[in-house]
C-alpha cells in the first residue's frame, strides 16, 4: 500500500553548496510543525562537490536540470513537479533555519488562508558583506505583513500554496526575479502574500564583486518587464552608489564596528552599476551569454546563488505603493 503523500515539499537549488548544505538540512530536520510531515527535494544543476552526497545522506529526493537547460523558474517548476506536498517551501542551500518553528511560522499564514504566497525574514552572517546585511535589513524588517500590500517576494526563503503554483507556475524566460514575477501575477490576479518576520533564516552570501555585480545585472532585466515605467541614468547610478556608501559608513561607525570602507565602496559599485547595466541593456541575450550569467564562476569553496535578494536600486529610484517601502 502507498504512504499517503507528505504535507510539505521542501525544496532547494543547488549547484555546489557544500560548505553550508548540511548546515541548512540539519535545521530543516529540526523543524516541528503540529504533526505535518515533511519531504526534502533537491534540483541540482550540475554539482561536482559534495553536495550530492549530503543530500543523499539527508534524504532529498534529487531531480537534475542540465545547464543548457537551467533557469531560476524552470529549476524550480521541475522542483515542484517532483514534490508531492500541499505546500511547497523554498529555500536556498547557503540559508539555515533560525530555531525549529521557522517552518510552522512560514506556513501559518497559508495554513490559516490568509495568504497564498509568503516569505521570511532574512539576515546576515559574519561572513557577509557588511553592505549586503544592509539590503537584508532594509528589504526584510522586524515587523510582518499578512497579508502585505505589494509583489515583493523572495525564493530564499518562502512557501506557496501547491494548487496557486499548479495554476500559475514560475516563469522559465526571465533572468531572475521569478519570485517577484509570480508575486505581481498572484496580486492580479486576488489573491494575497504575506511577509513573517518570525519566519527568520541566515542568508550566506560568499559572493565575489564581479558575481554581485552579474546577480543585479540579471535581476535588473527582469524587473524592467515587472516595473516598466522605471529606469535608472547614469546619474542615478552616481546618486545611489554614493547614498549607499554613505549610509553604510554611517551605520558601521554607530554600530562601532571596523568595517573596511573599501569592501563598502567595492559591494555598492557591483550592486548599482550591475544595476545600471542591466536597466540600459538593449540587445536580446545570447544562449552564451545566458550561461554566463547563470554560471558565474564560483569563489573557492563557495556555491552560485539561487536566491538572491531583489534589484535594490529600483526600489530606491520608485514610490510606486506597488512595493512596500523599507526605508534604512
Amino acid at each position: 500500500m502507498m504512504g499517503k503523500d507528505p504535507d510539505i515539499s521542501i525544496v532547494y537549488r543547488a549547484l555546489n553548496e557544500e560548505r553550508w548544505f548540511a548546515h541548512s538540512l540539519r535545521a530543516v530536520k529540526a523543524q516541528k510543525v503540529n504533526g505535518l510531515t515533511t519531504e526534502l527535494v533537491l534540483v541540482d544543476s550540475g554539482s561536482t562537490d559534495a553536495t550530492l552526497d549530503i543530500a543523499r545522506q539527508f534524504g532529498c529526493r534529487i531531480t537534475h536540470i542540465s545547464k543548457s537547460k537551467f533557469s531560476f523558474g524552470r529549476s524550480l517548476n521541475q522542483g515542484c513537479d517532483l514534490a508531492l506536498g500541499k505546500y511547497l517551501v523554498f529555500i536556498s542551500a547557503h540559508c539555515i533555519p533560525y530555531g525549529d518553528h521557522w517552518l510552522q511560522k512560514l506556513l501559518q499564514p497559508l495554513i490559516d488562508g490568509q495568504a497564498s504566497y509568503c516569505y521570511g525574514r532574512q539576515t546576515g552572517h559574519e561572513a557577509s558583506h557588511f553592505s549586503e546585511t544592509q539590503v537584508f535589513s532594509k528589504y526584510f524588517p522586524a515587523q510582518s505583513a499578512i497579508p502585505q500590500e505589494g509583489f515583493f517576494i523572495n525564493n530564499a526563503n518562502s512557501a506557496i500554496v501547491r494548487a496557486v503554483w499548479e495554476k500559475f507556475r514560475f516563469d522559465e524566460a526571465v533572468t531572475g526575479l521569478e519570485d517577484m514575477v509570480l508575486g505581481k501575477q498572484l496580486v492580479e490576479n486576488g489573491y494575497k502574500l504575506a511577509y513573517m518576520a518570525d519566519a527568520l533564516i541566515t542568508h550566506i552570501h560568499e559572493e565575489t564583486f564581479l558575481q554581485t555585480r552579474t546577480r543585479y545585472y540579471r535581476e535588473a532585466l527582469t524587473l524592467r518587464d515587472i516595473l516598466p515605467d522605471i529606469h535608472m541614468g547614469f546619474g542615478d547610478f552616481f546618486r545611489y552608489f554614493g547614498a549607499s556608501v554613505t549610509h553604510d559608513i554611517r551605520v558601521a561607525r554607530e554600530q562601532g564596528l571596523k568595517v573596511p570602507m573599501a569592501d563598502i565602496i567595492k559591494f555598492r559599485f557591483a550592486q548599482f552599476w550591475g544595476s545600471y547595466q542591466g536597466h540600459n541593456e538593449i540587445k536580446k541575450l545570447s544562449r552564451a551569454q545566458k550561461e554566463r550569467y547563470y554560471y558565474p564562476k564560483p569563489a573557492r569553496g563557495t556555491g552560485r546563488d539561487h536566491g538572491s535578494p531583489p534589484t535594490i536600486i529600483s526600489r530606491s529610484a520608485t514610490k510606486s505603493s506597488t512595493l512596500r517601502a523599507r526605508d534604512n
